[in-house]
């Protein structure tokens, strides 16, 4: 037995971590993340325009706030992804699994 410094490498806890760091990346990456979060930056911008709209964007648009029902739509659009993807998490592949063949 040599002692070089080095720590003891235990291999379940080098397969946690590394299916940790898989797991993380998956989360990081998943769409449902990007896209609500886009919606609901553009939701906020929008709707925020909806509100400051003159008289005659409005009367332009027969009377509705478009860019107010709009925002809001959007946003509510974006907080539903940001839910789902908080709710449902997305699953790092297992790399030991066999893909089915197609």
């Amino acid at each position: 037995m040599s002692n070089d410094g080095k720590p003891a490498q235990d291999p379940l806890i080098d397969e946690t971590q590394a299916e940790e760091r898989r797991s993380a990346a998956a989360r990081l990456f998943d769409i449902r993340r990007v896209i609500g979060g886009l919606f609901v930056a553009y939701g906020i911008i929008v709707s925020l325009i909806g509100v400051f709209d003159s008289r005659a964007e409005i009367d332009k648009a027969e009377g509705v706030r478009i860019n107010l029902w709009a925002g809001l739509v959007m946003l509510a659009f974006g907080l539903l992804m940001l839910l789902w993807q908080w709710v449902r998490p997305a699953e790092a592949p297992n790399p030991n699994e066999q893909q089915p063949d197609a």
